[in-house]
Order: structure tokens, then C-alpha cells, then sequence
């Protein structure tokens, strides 16, 4: 195990002293639990499902008037809810049958349960409230009548979103770890370290690496499609950082962006919505200076309470291309790649995989999320810099 690993792991661990590690599991499975049954009520409605009547998914969709691309939504739900017992599928037709009766009061007794779970793996009541709302809107998300975005971000409160992707135990772990690697990362001759951030969001992450730099100078660049959290962005952080509109899925090679700029790339909970993650892994790692380090933070498996609440932001717009020919997971319905898909990924575009966090037989593990730690090929230069931008 190296210095960089073991340092990384007690930083994380750190961040999360007190929390019970033990009983992440527990909280996690009810989470769960819930979720499957707000799926199950969901999809029993409009009369489906009858005693000994079998439906092919389509079926289901069109009579739920499921929205063209929210479709593979329920797909997936059907086959998460065979593989758990609820309902039965046919393995020769896919059709399903027997899906079990929920209802609606059966769904809102989970709530204490969903907010003690909540509590538990240390999200904010705002998460806690988001999930339960998503699951009691599930009919009108599906139809595309109600958007994931204006319940995660109701009356323009980022809270729950916050809850998300920084104030939880995983991801206190993993932004603490990653701060410790860049922390440790040893700094350029006569210049400051380049730091470009990917799809940065609402910047729970960015927030750790910039107390873990505090000391030291750096040229960071924090990107993102959305121009909401582009400007977000600039009111929280100011002029500490750079900013520049990036989208994972175009050409990357910009002006503002030289290839070998970057020292260090950073990609916490967006790789995920490549189109094609191994041809987006090549032209990130053509941005990266030779030697430089991918610092990947990542779902490496699905998440119930999210495929009823945030799997609902990963649908394409109308038209949009699924991940298509090539992509590992092109024919299918899933979002996640798991850590050993990841690492085989990162080394077919060429990075050197070193390891990723937390360590296997740790309790954290169950929850799924996990920080990667790759880097590029050859010997690190002192040559290029970002280019000025303020967009």
C-alpha cells in the first residue's frame, strides 16, 4: 500500500470521526426499501398488473404515459424490482407479471424510517425531504410534468442538492481524501500547480480542495455545462478561480485549455454522463501534463432511493443519444460503472490505475461511492498554462 494511499484513508476517515461505520449498511438497505416500493406503487397504477395478466415493459410505459425519455427509467425499475422478489419476469419474453400491491399509505409509513436512514449516513433533512417528495411525485416526474431540478432546488435552495454531493458521510470521506492527495501532489518548479475541475456542479468538492491548496499557489479552472452553476460558482468562490463553460460530451481541446495544461484533473459525480466514457477518458488525458494525476469520484453501483429521485437529471433530452456503440454499457439501461469496469476503462485510455478508496473491507464500501486515483503517461513537463478566461 502507498504513502499517498494510506495518507489519503486517514484524511477521509478524519473528516467522518464519530460516525457509526458499522450500521452505514443498515441505513442504506432502508433507503432502499423505500424506494422499492415507491417503485412498485408507481407502476401498479392505472389498473396494471391484475392477477395472471403479463405485460411487456412498453406496455407499462404507455400506459403510465411515461414521458420518450424517462422510458428506460422504468425499464430499470422493472428489473431491479424482479431481481429483489417483488414481481416475477418471464426470462424467454421479459415480460413481467405478479408485481406485488402497494399502497400509498404503505409508501408514506416509510418516511421515519427514510428520514432516520437519512440522519444516519449523515445527510441533511433536506435530502431526507427531497427523496420522500420525488417518491410522492413519481407519476407526474415520469410524465415530465414535474422535473427532478425544481425539487432538488425548490425556491432556489441548494440545500438538498448540498446534501448530495458534500454534506453526507461518503463524500466528506472522499473530498477529504482527494483534498489529501492534491495536498500531497508535489508542486511544479517556479509556478503555481494547474487544477482543472470537471462538470464541478454545485462545488462540494471544489470547496475541500481549495482548504487542502490554502497554503500553496495554485491556477485552478472550474468548469461546468450549466451556466446556473457557472454563476453560482463565481459568487461563492470569487476570483480565486477561473471559470469556463466545458461539456464532457464535445471536443475538449479549447483555446482556454492547451493540451498537457493541466497538472491535475478532477472529475467528482459526472463521468458518468458520458455518451462514450473511454473516448471522454482520452481527450481528458489529452489535457493532462505527462505524469499528471485523474482524481475520479464516482457511484460504482445503483442507488434505489436515486433511481427514483436523481436518476431522473440523467435523462437526455428528447432526440439525445444513449450511450451508444463501444461504450461499455451500450445496450443497456445502467448510469454506474462499477471500480473494477473503472480501472479496466482507465487503463484501455492509457492512464496508469494506482488505487481507489475506501478500501475494500471498510463498512463505506457498501454505500458505493468511491475516489480513483490514476495517472497519465510520462514524465511531467513545466511548459504550458491555462489560457485567461472568464466566461
Amino acid at each position: 500500500m502507498s504513502t499517498d494511499h494510506e495518507g489519503a484513508d486517514r484524511a477521509g476517515l478524519a473528516a467522518i470521526t464519530g460516525t457509526d461505520t458499522d450500521a452505514l449498511p443498515g441505513h442504506l438497505r432502508r433507503l432502499d426499501e423505500a424506494a422499492l416500493l415507491a417503485m412498485a406503487r408507481a407502476l401498479g397504477r392505472e389498473g396494471l398488473f391484475r392477477p395472471g395478466v403479463a405485460h411487456r415493459w412498453d406496455q407499462i410505459a404507455d400506459r403510465l404515459g411515461v414521458a420518450p425519455r424517462h422510458r428506460w427509467i422504468p425499464r430499470r425499475w422493472l428489473a431491479v424490482l424482479a431481481e429483489e422478489g417483488l414481481l416475477r419476469r418471464d426470462a424467454a419474453t421479459g415480460n413481467v407479471r405478479d408485481l406485488r400491491a402497494v399502497r400509498r399509505a404503505e409508501v408514506a409509513a416509510t418516511a421515519p424510517a427514510v428520514h432516520a436512514a437519512c440522519r444516519g449516513l449523515g445527510y441533511p433533512e433536506a435530502i431526507a425531504d427531497f427523496f420522500l417528495t420525488a417518491a410522492d411525485q413519481l407519476p407526474g416526474l415520469l410524465r415530465d410534468e414535474v422535473t427532478a431540478q425544481s425539487l432538488l432546488f425548490r425556491d432556489d435552495d441548494p440545500s438538498a442538492a448540498e446534501g448530495a454531493y458534500r454534506d453526507n458521510t461518503i463524500n466528506r470521506y472522499l473530498n477529504a481524501a482527494a483534498g489529501e492527495l492534491l495536498r500531497r501532489t508535489p508542486a511544479p518548479a517556479a509556478r503555481p500547480a494547474r487544477v482543472l475541475e470537471l462538470g464541478a456542479g454545485i462545488g462540494g468538492t471544489t470547496t475541500a480542495l481549495l482548504a487542502a491548496l490554502a497554503d500553496r499557489p495554485v491556477e485552478y479552472l472550474f468548469t461546468d455545462v450549466s451556466p446556473y452553476f457557472l454563476d453560482a460558482a463565481r459568487r461563492r468562490f470569487g476570483d480565486r478561480l477561473r471559470y469556463g463553460h466545458l461539456d464532457i460530451n464535445a471536443e475538449l481541446a479549447e483555446p482556454r485549455i492547451p493540451p498537457g495544461a493541466a497538472d491535475v484533473v478532477v472529475a467528482a459525480n459526472v463521468l458518468h454522463n458520458a455518451l462514450h466514457i473511454g473516448a471522454t477518458l482520452t481527450r481528458v488525458r489529452r489535457l493532462l501534463a505527462p505524469g499528471g494525476l485523474l482524481l475520479v469520484i464516482e457511484s460504482c453501483r445503483e442507488h434505489y432511493q436515486a433511481m427514483t429521485s436523481m436518476q431522473f437529471l440523467m435523462s437526455p433530452p428528447d432526440g439525445a443519444p444513449r450511450p451508444g456503440t463501444g461504450d461499455i454499457r451500450a445496450g443497456t439501461d445502467r448510469i454506474f460503472l462499477t471500480a473494477a469496469e473503472w480501472r479496466a476503462v482507465l487503463a484501455e485510455a492509457g492512464y496508469r490505475p494506482l488505487f481507489d478508496l475506501p478500501d475494500p473491507d471498510h463498512p463505506l464500501t457498501a454505500l458505493g461511492q468511491r475516489l480513483l486515483v490514476a495517472r497519465a503517461p510520462g514524465a511531467r513537463p513545466q511548459s504550458r498554462t491555462f489560457a485567461q478566461t472568464q466566461e
